[in-house]
Formats: C-alpha cells, sequence, structure tokens
C-alpha cells in the first residue's frame, strides 16, 4: 500500500499504532568524523513521515512526544529511527514538521514541472536531480543551455505556476498498461503512483507533492554549472525558498548600501575600484617591505658586533614574502656562513619558519627546530622551512642555534 504521507501530503497529523520497535544504530557525520548513534527502528500501522526516496529527502517529526531522526523505507514498511524505545502496540498521534515537509513539496513538483517544459521545449532530458538544503539542481543531458534559453524556460514554468494546473495523484497496479516504468527498486512493494500534472506531465513518482502548481508560488532559476559527462546542472528555487533568496539578497543589499556609501546599481563599479586599489596598495607594501627587509639586512652587516647568528621575528604572516629577502640579503649578501633563522605568526601561536645558512647545519638542526616548533616542513640547498604550531618555544631554537654557533667558534649575535 501506499502510505497515508503519499496518499495526502497534506495531513499533518496522524493516529496510528506500533507494529514493532527494535534496537538500530543510525551513522551520522558529527564535525567531519562518522559516528554511530544507537537507538531504535519503530514501525507503525500507517506513517505520515515520508521515507527518503526518489531524490527526496526523509521528513522529520514526533511520534508522541520522541523525536524522529531518519525515516527510510523497507519493503513495503517504513522505518522510524528514534533516539528512545516507544511501546508496541499503543496508539500514537505522529506529526510531521511541517515547515520541511512543504519545502520538500514546493521543490520536488517544481522540479517535475521544469524537467517537463525543458524536454518539451528544447529536448533536453533530465538524468538526475538533486534537492538541496538550500538550492535544488536539476542535471540535464546536454553540455550547454544559452542564456536565452534559460530566460524561456523560466518564463514557461511560472505561466504554468500562474495558470492554476491542477497535480493529481494516480494509484496504478504493476501491471497496469498505463505504467511506464523506468525501472522499480528490487524491494518496491505495493501500487505504482503516478504523479500528473494536467496536460504538461505525468510521471512515476514516490514523492510528497503539491496538489495545485499554484503553491508554487514561484520558480527562479538561478543558472547553471558544468556537469559531469558533457552534462549541465540547471539550479533552481521554488516557493519560499524564492522568497527567503529574495529577503537575504536585499538584507546583503542594505548592507553594502551602506559599506560602500552607493546605490545598489553602483555596486559592482564601486567593488571594482576598490580591488584596483587594494592591488595598488599590495603592490606598493609588498615593495616596501623588500626594501625593510634590505635595509634589516644591511644593518646587520654593518653592526661590528654581529657574529654569524641572525634571528628575526615578525608577527604579520604577510611578511613572508619580506622574510624570506631578508634571508637571502642576510645570508647571501653579507656572509654566506651566517645561520639565519626567520619566524612570522603569533608569539604563542602558529606560524611559519625558515632556517637558511651553510647546508650542513642547516641539515642537521632542520629537524630539531621541527621537533621543539611541533611543525611540518623540509628542506635542500642551505634552506629548511615549513608550519610551526607552537612559536611559544621560538626562544628554545634561538638558544640551540647559539650553542651551534659558538660550538663552532662564531661569536653571539
Amino acid at each position: 500500500m501506499a502510505f497515508q504521507c503519499q496518499r495526502d501530503s497534506y495531513m499533518k497529523e496522524l493516529v496510528t499504532s506500533v507494529v514493532s520497535c527494535c534496537p538500530a544504530g543510525l551513522k551520522q557525520e558529527v564535525n567531519g568524523k562518522k559516528e554511530t548513534l544507537k537507538g531504535f527502528n519503530v514501525k507503525l500501522r500507517d506513517t505520515i513521515l515520508f521515507p527518503e526516496g526518489g531524490g527526496q529527502p526523509d521528513d522529520h517529526g514526533l511520534i508522541g512526544e520522541v523525536p524522529v531522526l531518519r525515516v527510510t523505507r523497507q519493503g513495503a514498511d517504513a522505518l522510524h529511527f528514534v533516539a528512545s524505545p516507544v511501546e508496541v502496540g499503543q496508539e500514537v498521534l505522529v506529526k510531521v514538521d511541517w515547515e520541511r515537509r512543504f519545502d520538500h513539496m514546493q521543490q520536488h513538483s517544481g522540479q517535475h514541472l521544469i524537467t517537463a517544459l525543458a524536454d518539451v521545449m528544447f529536448g533536453y532530458k533530465t538524468t538526475s536531480w538533486d534537492l538541496g538544503r538550500q538550492r535544488s539542481t536539476i542535471e540535464l543531458d546536454t553540455n550547454s543551455i544559452q542564456p536565452a534559453q534559460l530566460q524561456e524556460l523560466e518564463d514557461a514554468v511560472n505561466e504554468k505556476i500562474r495558470a492554476h494546473i491542477s497535480v493529481n495523484v494516480q494509484l496504478l497496479s504493476i501491471d497496469d498498461p498505463a505504467v511506464r516504468s523506468r525501472g522499480l527498486p528490487d524491494d518496491h512493494a505495493g501500487p505504482i503512483r503516478i504523479i500528473d500534472i494536467e496536460g504538461v506531465d505525468a510521471n512515476m513518482c514516490c514523492g510528497t507533492h503539491v496538489s495545485n502548481l499554484s503553491h508554487l508560488q514561484v520558480i527562479k532559476l538561478l543558472g547553471i554549472e558544468k556537469g559531469k559527462k558533457n552534462k549541465t546542472n540547471l539550479i533552481f528555487l521554488a516557493g519560499n525558498r524564492v522568497l527567503k533568496y529574495a529577503e537575504k539578497s536585499y538584507s546583503t543589499e542594505r548592507s553594502l548600501v551602506s559599506l560602500l556609501k552607493t546605490g545598489p546599481d553602483e555596486h559592482v563599479e564601486a567593488v571594482d575600484k576598490l580591488q584596483k586599489s587594494v592591488k595598488l596598495l599590495q603592490k606598493t607594501n609588498l615593495s616596501l617591505l623588500r626594501d625593510v627587509a634590505i635595509l634589516t639586512a644591511q644593518n646587520f652587516k654593518n653592526d661590528p658586533h654581529r657574529g654569524n647568528f641572525f634571528s628575526f621575528h615578525k608577527g604579520e604572516i604577510p611578511m613572508r614574502v619580506s622574510l624570506l629577502v631578508l634571508a637571502g640579503e642576510t645570508q647571501f649578501n653579507c656572509f654566506q656562513e651566517t645561520l639565519v633563522f626567520l619566524t612570522v605568526g603569533e608569539e604563542k601561536g602558529a606560524g611559519l619558519f625558515l632556517l637558511a645558512g651553510p647546508g650542513g647545519p642547516v641539515s642537521d638542526l632542520g629537524p630539531r627546530i621541527l621537533e621543539l616548533l611541533q611543525g611540518k616542513g623540509a628542506g635542500k640547498n642551505g634552506r629548511f622551512q615549513g608550519k610551526a604550531n607552537n612559536l611559544a618555544r621560538r626562544g628554545e631554537v634561538e638558544d640551540l642555534l647559539r650553542q651551534h654557533c659558538k660550538h663552532h667558534g662564531s661569536e653571539e649575535e
């Protein structure tokens, strides 16, 4: 049989009974790590919570007061994963998260409408689709879509919405001649559902849909992206998502008006000017940093008490280029036997380091510096550099390098 959510997608509550409640696990990703949550799979006599399928995510909701975290299909049954058990045999009130459900209905019916018209108007077949959390994507069997075609398609789908066209659900037996089978899951059970947009499209689908295209409100085609294997991904929003997108866009626009001190029509020009100014400032800043590096190296060279060890730290990461210049100026323009230790970054946090000097000492001391700074790096040709996770131990590195210089007859800095 079809579930109640498939017979009436607008039903928000249902009284039914618990058929079974068995221990189960739910695999999920938390902070990038896969974990298994222990809980229970509950089977109900009927359900208004849609189990994921047909490209549509599952519903969320409640069984009594117990939150339903996942709904999947197993043959003719829907499995409701919950964290705490419910009593077998008892009657329960099942509630659906209506905001999530109606959003899925709008996106799914919107996909059917776009798919049908893209095929009729341009011969572009839909090969797959994805109902995303913020936007949805239809994969079309074409390597490109022209901007004029995109606009024509958007105009056509919104014209159908304004035409107040009915969307009907038909339940047919699997051997009905009207069934256009595209292949069914191996564990399929029950009748075949046909979603019929009157005069537009009739297609097999297990998902939940609006009963009239007017309930879609509006569809916005955001654009296209290159897909896989000569296909094109069409990105769209339907219904309430368009309203939320407009609200967010307007909020962003007002913030830019305040920041850029210009009207919305001048935003692109204003940002372009800012980018050019920033590039010029970066170029000037880099030139100044190089000058500072050269002067610092010259000061070291002219210091009568310079010794053969030079250490320098700067807090700003953008100083990296300058420090590389400084290393070259100190090591090669002053004394090639000078041991140079440079760091950039937070004094007690993470940053970058560079050790430069004679090849032998650099190769020997580099791994020890990595250990002290808890970093990663490598070296060759008299340079050892990398990332440091603990610049708080920079002083210990300096002591190590000074001891090395003393041991080899060098003066202290």
